[in-house]
């Protein structure tokens, strides 16, 4: 395999085709397309003079199934990578399987209508990919992707099993902006204001959104208030590591923009619901998005550091263990390389990463895979080579937080 079709031109796909042109010697054909072909041309371009390597670019409705079908025949693609956004899942999925290619993205799938999502609708899809002899491999992203893998890393070499995890994720970057989202601002809002959810001894516990705040000292990045919230791979892990007691997930906002983000709540411009404005129909979160800056813009904008990472308690030989395991990346750094901030480089890498091990037939059982079911070590290698190093240290125990 070497021909691979990525779908997205934001932020994220930006930063995963140009580090796949710095891998010719495994992806040695890649077409980038996206509703706006002008968005495609303008990476390709980036990604020639930063490379040296020409890319092909393509206009598509990834919603048209039969679209995809024919631009994945005619590119000779056999794998596509899903950049775009996560309600484009399911389309993108059922032109795979009609088409014969694999499948890889880096978020679950979510109903445009309802700011809600899980995996059953893609998990639904594991028969289908297996009886055709392909691989669908779920949320090769950071979160989630990285911080799965992560801990299938620390349970395969250093515990047990996981009694106890807490996933955290802190943007210590400084963009100058008075409110921006570091992605997809539709996206970023949906999931900032869903309610929480959190994993404790066999059940699902729900609370009001922003309401549970912790201070935590990051590594290279200082004191951050953390917020409790859901996210996709608390499902996957619980799932598939039953022996899980406690699984929470925490991502660090600064006071202005949990201000910004209340006072647009209270407003009603967070909403997904239709409303009618000079007898036009909108979405209010839609248009919002429209106004924000694009978060493709930001990245000669942001400085600092992000540090993203896993707390896990398990049992070993000798005794309960804890390790934090953790990546820390630099937005200038990032810009540097590939033109990118940190939280767009931080997403790209992994889905070149899994992109590549799907390429090399490393990650290729046919079916349908979340990241913490496959075997982590030749990821975390590319991690280490590829922008992403990570750090493990053993704590002393599990933080109270």
């Amino acid at each position: 395999m070497e021909n691979v079709l990525v779908v997205g031109a934001g932020g994220v796909g930006a930063v995963a085709v140009t580090k796949m042109a710095m891998h010719p010697e495994i992806f040695k054909q890649i077409t980038l397309a996206s509703r706006t072909v002008s968005k495609c041309e303008a990476i390709a371009a980036d990604v020639k003079a930063r490379t040296g390597v020409t890319i092909a670019t393509a206009a598509l409705d990834a919603m048209d199934v039969a679209a995809t079908v024919a631009l994945i025949r005619q590119t000779g693609a056999e794998l596509v990578v899903n950049l775009a956004l996560p309600y484009q899942d399911l389309a993108l999925m059922d032109a795979c399987l009609e088409a014969g290619v694999h499948y890889l993205d880096t978020a679950n799938y979510e109903p445009p209508d309802d700011a809600h999502f899980e995996y059953s609708w893609q998990w639904a899809y594991q028969e289908r990919f297996r009886e055709k002899g392909l691989t669908a491999i779920l949320g090769s992203g950071f979160d989630p992707g990285v911080t799965s893998i992560f801990a299938t890393w620390v349970r395969k070499h250093k515990l047990d099993g996981i009694r106890l995890i807490d996933i955290l994720d802190c943007n210590g970057g400084d963009n100058g902006k008075p409110f921006a989202t570091n992605f997809n601002p539709e996206i970023n809002i949906r999931e900032v204001t869903a309610p929480v959810r959190h994993w404790e001894n066999g059940s699902w516990i729900e609370s009001p959104a922003m309401t549970q705040k912790v201070a935590f000292d990051f590594p290279a990045v200082g004191e951050k208030n953390m917020y409790l919230m859901y996210h996709e791979e608390l499902e996957s892990l619980t799932t598939h590591f039953p022996e899980i007691e406690r699984a929470r997930f925490w991502m660090t906002f600064g006071d202005a923009y949990i201000n910004h983000v209340t006072v647009l709540q209270n407003v009603g411009m967070t909403g997904i619901d239709p409303v009618t404005h000079d007898g036009v129909e909108i979405i209010p979160l839609q248009f919002l998005k429209s106004v924000l800056p694009d978060p493709s813009d930001l990245g000669a904008l942001t400085k600092g550091k992000t540090c993203i990472g896993d707390i896990i308690t398990g049992p070993t030989a000798e005794g309960e263990k804890t390790y934090y395991i953790y990546n820390i990346c630099d937005h200038e750094t990032c810009f540097a390389e590939v033109g990118s901030q940190a939280v767009a480089y931080t997403t790209g890498v992994p889905a070149m990463i899994g992109a590549a091990l799907v390429m090399k037939g490393l990650w290729r059982d046919p079916g349908v895979w979340n990241t913490e079911q496959l075997d982590p070590d030749a990821f975390m290698e590319m991690l280490n080579t590829d922008g992403l190093p990570w750090q493990v240290v053993e704590l002393d125990g599990h933080p109270d937080l």
